[in-house]
């Protein structure tokens, strides 16, 4: 088996294949790599392999589960920037913020009730506001969380009232099979366009969160601000393996 310096070397090299690839992209629209954020996303991924990734320049960071994250974070440097970007349930808010204070950005708020908790969970704990993008479920999944299209600008508003979180963006997650990708790509782009109007906001500030590792290229090219890579630069994910029955 590989030692872990060396899968480390690997995930190293594949992030500056992603980044190369991202430029390239970022190009072909128009724009240039600076205005594509890539979160390298160490979903079950051991401490030493984030640090390699981050030794090689690397600062942003997300992670799916509250557990990994607060487990996580501690022990690597403090500038890292770091984004939740799964389900977030109300009574794991507090631990999340508590044990994570250079959490930068939550990506999947859908409803009021969370939008609430965190407003006041960082009210209660004097953190400064946190930054926050709408979760939009665009392929009508019942499987996938995201407040539906039609809400979206209610919501919002909602967040804009909440004195402690600020909110930056639309956040989608495409068809699994991503069979219908670039109609969910734009759907999120109309999202924006009606969010906007309906909060006199300029669409350049309002960002787009979409495109992961089988799609991202694609995702830049249809106006991607933040992209979200996992197993492009980490490899496959390495779940425990259940124990026979």
């Amino acid at each position: 088996m590989a030692s872990s310096a060396a899968l480390d070397g690997v995930a190293a090299a594949s992030l500056r294949s992603v980044l190369h690839r991202v430029q390239q992209a970022a190009e072909k629209s128009g724009r240039v790599a600076q205005q594509v954020r890539v979160v390298a996303v160490s979903k079950t991924k051991p401490v030493s392999v984030l640090r390699e990734v981050y030794d090689s320049g690397h600062r942003c960071f997300g992670e799916n589960y509250v557990q990994e994250i607060v487990e996580k974070a501690p022990q690597l440097p403090d500038d890292i920037e770091w984004h939740f970007i799964g389900n977030l349930q109300s009574n794991k808010v507090k631990p999340l913020l508590s044990a994570v204070p250079n959490l930068a950005y939550v990506e999947s708020v859908d409803d009021e009730k969370i939008a609430n908790r965190l407003d006041r969970v960082v009210a209660s704990i004097g953190r400064k506001p946190l930054k926050v993008f709408v979760q939009v479920n665009t392929s009508g999944e019942t499987s996938k969380s995201g407040v539906e299209p039609t809400l979206c600008v209610d919501l919002v508003k909602h967040i804009r009232n909440c004195s402690n979180l600020e909110f930056c963006g639309l956040m989608t997650i495409g068809m699994l099979d991503y069979s219908s990708t670039p109609e969910n790509f734009k759907l999120l782009s109309d999202c924006r366009s009606e969010v906007c109007k309906a909060i006199e906001i300029p669409e350049e500030q309002c960002e787009l969160s979409m495109g992961m590792s089988a799609d991202f290229e694609q995702a830049i090219e249809m106006g991607s601000t933040n992209v979200r890579i996992g197993s492009t630069i980490f490899g496959a994910r390495e779940y425990p393996k259940k124990q026979a029955q």
